[in-house]
Parts: C-alpha cells; structure tokens; sequence
C-alpha cells in the first residue's frame, strides 16, 4: 500500500460543516485565511469572533472556537467590550460591506478613533448579499443592483465609500489595508495581511483592520469566473489594492 503525503487539509481552527454559502463566493476562502493564520500563531484557544448580520451570519459555525453575534452593524461595539473585559483574548470581527459600512459606520468609525486593539476583517462584494442584491455603500458607479436597477447614479445616490483609505485618516488606527480574493497570488497576500493584523493586537499595538475585495456570483448575476473577472477587473480599479496605513511600529514587525 502506498502511503501518500498529505499537503492540504482542514485547519484545526475550522469545523467540518458544510457550506451555506453559494459556489464561487469567496468567504469561505476568507474563512480559510483566517483559520490558517490562528492556527499557525497558535492563538485557536484565545481567539473570540464576533459574527455580523449578512451573509456571514453563521461564520460562527465553521470556526472550532469562542463566537459571538453581534446585532446588525454592531460588531465593532461588541469586539471593544469584550477585549476590555478579557484584555488577553484575541478578539476580532468578521463583517461585509452592508454591516460595516452602512448601518455600522459609527461604530467602526469610533472603535478606530479610540484605538481598540481589536482586528477587523472587512468584506467588500460591493452589494448587499444576503438580502437580495441590493446597493450597498461599496457598490461602484453604475453598477446594477435590485434597488438601482438603472446604476447607480452617483449624483442622486451618492459615491461608494472607500473605508480604508478612510479609517487610514484617523489617529487610532495602526493598520488598514486593502487586499483582493481574486486569484491565488493575491490570496497569498491577504493571509500575510491578516495575519499581521493579528500580530498587531498581540503585540497591543491598536486598531487593525484588514479589507477584503470579495465576490458575489448568486447577485451579480455572474458565473463564479466572471464574478472573479469583475473583482479583478472592476473592483480593483474603484479600490485600489495597497497599504493605507503602517504605523511605524507595525512596520518592523516580522510575519
């Protein structure tokens, strides 16, 4: 019998659940990078997630450690109580765009002016997911949605928010990058973000945030390769990818 060497499987920080979410979505390789890096810093048993409302509703579900759902947009409120109580936990939020940048704009906005040393990994699908496909604070000019079936009109419904170039403005914030799931090198790069990320609050270094442009096929009415295509083609050209800010201390840490 030959024995075969294993070279992939489910992170310890996951659990053997299968899916909800719809195929060629990318939150599940989100997940995936967020699993990896807790388990390779060795964090698993500290770690406490903060769930969102939206398609992620369930994350709590796939990973093997402490969760909590935060009522909708209030994650970031949520993720400051906790790690003040429990200041040794790794604590950090997993939101989409409708849940960080709509209706809990104030709450990530402030959790960075304070500084919470907490870790924050934002979906960015530029639509509304779970609730049918509608405009979302990221959705890009002219784009077509169930609630700007026309596009959207940016003189009557306003720019799309671009949040970590926002965030890298205030004080508090040590981190706030902008990474894409589009293709296997730029997943590459977005685990080395996230697991910097984490690396600042265990270093209490203050706010981090990492932001994720992500795909939505079922909504976007795409294929899963077309749904990549327009991230890669679309998305990134509205959000460029980059570094928004590193604090100086944040720089010289080795990941």
């Amino acid at each position: 019998m030959i024995e075969m060497e294993v070279v992939y499987s489910r992170p310890e920080s996951f659990t053997p659940t299968t899916t909800h979410y719809c195929p060629g979505c990318t939150h599940g390789t989100a997940h995936r990078l967020v699993a990896e890096v807790l388990d390779e810093m060795g964090i698993r048993e500290k770690a406490i997630g903060v769930a969102p409302v939206g398609c992620s509703v369930f994350a709590y579900d796939y990973f093997n450690h402490d969760f909590v759902e935060a009522a909708h947009g209030r994650a970031p409120a949520m993720a400051t109580g906790i790690k003040r109580v429990r200041p040794n936990n790794t604590v950090y939020t997993y939101q989409g765009d409708g849940d960080l940048a709509s209706i809990g704009m104030a709450e990530i906005v402030h959790a960075a002016i304070r500084g919470e040393n907490i870790t924050v990994i934002f979906i960015n699908n530029a639509i509304y997911g779970m609730t049918g496909g509608q405009m979302a604070p990221t959705t890009l000019p002219g784009m077509r949605t169930t609630s700007s079936p026309g596009g959207r009109d940016v003189e009557t419904m306003g720019y799309p928010v671009r949040m970590s170039e926002m965030l890298s403005t205030i004080d508090g914030t040590s981190y706030a990058v902008r990474r894409s799931l589009h293709n296997p090198a730029n997943v590459r790069k977005s685990k080395k973000a996230i697991r910097r990320a984490f690396e600042v609050q265990e270093r209490g270094m203050g706010f981090a945030m990492v932001e994720l442009l992500s795909s939505c096929p079922t909504n976007l009415k795409f294929t899963p390769q077309q749904a990549l295509d327009f991230v890669g083609d679309q998305m990134v050209s509205y959000y460029p990818l980059g570094d928004y800010k590193v604090a100086p201390e944040v720089k010289a840490l080795k990941v």
